[in-house]
């Protein structure tokens, strides 16, 4: 009795979550896919202006876009040197 009513449960469940993503799959996906789609346009707006402000220079001007970074001291220091010499 137990064996048949665990394999009645798992068919219930099946079915629900199936009836569900029936329901509510094309919603779901139909929001991911805006919220995609309005990722991407965001991004090639930014850089359409990139390429906007590339071409706003005159010709022979030049333009330099500085940008600082700060570094670390430990950053600089990888690890040690080691120095292997060849047995023979």
């Amino acid at each position: 009795m137990g064996f048949l009513k665990t394999i009645l449960i798992i068919l219930l469940v099946y079915y629900t979550l199936k009836l569900f993503a029936k329901w509510f799959g094309p919603s779901i996906f139909g929001y991911a896919a805006r919220k995609t789609e309005k990722h991407f346009r965001e991004r090639f707006e930014q850089f359409q202006g990139f390429q906007n402000q590339e071409e706003n220079t005159s010709e022979g001007e030049i333009s330099i876009d500085k940008k600082t970074v700060q570094r670390n001291k430990n950053s600089e220091q990888i690890g040690e040197f080691i120095d292997f010499e060849e047995i023979e």
